[in-house]
């Protein structure tokens, strides 16, 4: 259970963002119930993340799999729920979703998902990126590409945090 009540979704001054939001995401996630406490940053969450989801560069497979490699490193199951099918879709089979937990040692990842598999785990867990570490993802992407890649893991980083610190769960009543 949620450590604080979701915000209503049925005020007048929320109106637009409400639709914006369900038109974006395909309704009102209880994430989006939870931001809706502070309406400027629900706007802001919701045009950054459908940016970092929809107007990049990065292909939506390493995508996804860095999302949910952030999400099952912070242990956070409302976004992992989220976002398997979205994975799915975009390509990651079911054997590259069983073997995430343990990419090092599974053959079933190719160069370019291991050296961002490599980032994503350094930046979710040192913080601190090692040089052999952003040398090899660096000779895989052009500088744009990178800049997402890097928005990406901070941003599901950033999600998991807040997830985690309100304890938000889908199976909440709302």
């Amino acid at each position: 259970m949620a450590r604080i009540d979701y915000a209503p979704i049925d005020r007048p001054e929320d109106t637009r963002l409400v639709a914006q939001i369900s038109a974006q995401r395909g309704g009102v996630l209880h994430l989006y119930r939870m931001l809706l406490h502070s309406p400027p940053v629900a706007h802001g969450w919701l045009h950054y993340l459908t940016a970092l989801r929809e107007g990049c560069r990065l292909p939506g497979a390493l995508r996804e799999m860095v999302i949910l490699r952030v999400a099952m490193l912070n242990r956070v199951g409302y976004e992992a729920e989220h976002h398997i099918p979205l994975a799915r879709a975009e390509g990651v089979t079911a054997a590259q979703l069983e073997g995430l937990a343990d990419w090092r040692n599974s053959d079933l990842f190719d160069a370019r998902e291991r050296v961002v598999l490599a980032l994503t785990d350094a930046m979710t867990r040192e913080v601190q990126v090692a040089e052999d570490v952003f040398v090899a993802v660096r000779a895989e992407f052009d500088e744009r590409t990178l800049v997402e890649l890097v928005a990406t893991i901070a941003a599901y980083n950033m999600v998991s945090r807040f997830v985690e610190a309100f304890r938000i769960d889908r199976r909440d009543p709302v």
